[in-house]
């Protein structure tokens, strides 16, 4: 509701305002003190938490590579790993020539959740709620970047690692691969956004089964439910890679700045009520109208052909 009555505000400014302001809405976080969350204070305490790391490899076709990469843990997220994973995420905010990202684990598998080491330390409901608002926060503007983003699910997706796709556009599978919201085997709900971005996917009837039943969807089952759109033929890390970023190529053909356009306006629809999402669609369509992709494909006169 915040952020809506803030978008609002905006849209009451000038045209040329509002402009500038909404394509600097990309970094913009749900919680701040006001809701009780002191970022500062949350990463001291996740500091104390290290192992393994979050790699990202910005490629020259446009895709960026983030790889989850603590194998020894399943890739269980550190509290450093929680840490890098914001910063990762504000690097691509600032990934002018980035159109799309593909974001996996490392060695064939994708991610157990969070390290039980860190989950054992950080045993109060303060300090849950803190980790969970940092994790919302940065899932949050991750789901919001102007990259079409595909989870790349091979091995196991697990507790937080199953709720890290679905800050994603698109998740693949291969034949071998598995997904499962064990949160309540754990006692507890999903706590990083998971659960409302799950609603959003597969329909609230479908979510309540998968959440409560914490039931295991292997690839053809997720493919049945709606909650991944392709399944990957090769098990192979790098083969699989591959036609990961194949599958993307198709989204993502096209000047940067109308991949990225594309991508704002619709992630615009999911937060903003009907009208403002059309006046944003307006402004956005503002930044790329009369500019230098549009002009050349008025000159081909091939608006039909490809």
């Amino acid at each position: 509701m915040e952020l809506k009555q803030e978008m609002a505000s905006l849209l009451k400014t000038s045209p040329n305002a509002v402009k500038k302001r909404l394509l600097h809405q990309i970094g913009l976080s749900l919680y701040n003190t006001s809701h009780g969350f002191h970022e500062e204070e949350v990463k001291k305490k996740l500091e104390q938490f290290p192992g393994g790391s979050i790699d990202l490899q910005k490629e020259n076709n446009g895709i960026g590579i983030l790889t989850l990469n603590n194998p020894s843990k399943m890739n269980a997220f550190s509290g450093v790993m929680m840490l890098q994973l914001l910063e990762k995420v504000i690097e691509l905010e600032n990934w002018t020539e980035g159109k799309g990202l593909i974001i996996r684990g490392a060695k064939n598998t994708f991610s157990s959740g969070s390290d039980l080491n860190a989950v054992k330390a950080l045993g109060t409901p303060e300090d849950g709620m803190a980790v969970c608002m940092f994790m919302q926060n940065t899932l949050t503007r991750f789901m919001r970047l102007p990259l079409i983003s595909v989870a790349l699910v091979q091995g196991r997706a697990l507790g937080g690692g199953a709720e890290v796709t679905t800050a994603c556009d698109f998740r693949l599978m291969t034949t071998e691969s598995e997904i499962r919201f064990v949160h309540k085997e754990m006692g507890i709900i999903p706590s990083w956004g998971g659960a409302t971005r799950l609603v959003e996917i597969i329909g609230g009837r479908q979510a309540l089964k998968v959440l409560s039943g914490a039931l295991k969807l292997d690839s053809e089952k997720a493919l049945n439910i709606g909650m991944v759109d392709d399944i990957l033929p090769s098990s192979d890390e790098t083969e699989c890679l591959k036609e990961a970023q194949e599958w993307l190529q198709q989204f993502i053909k096209g000047p940067p700045e109308v991949i990225r356009a594309l991508k704002k306006s619709v992630s615009s629809c999911k937060e903003l009520c009907l009208e403002e999402a059309l006046q944003r669609e307006r402004d956005i369509l503002g930044t790329v109208w009369g500019g230098p992709a549009n002009l050349e494909a008025v000159a081909r006169k091939g608006k039909f052909n490809k």
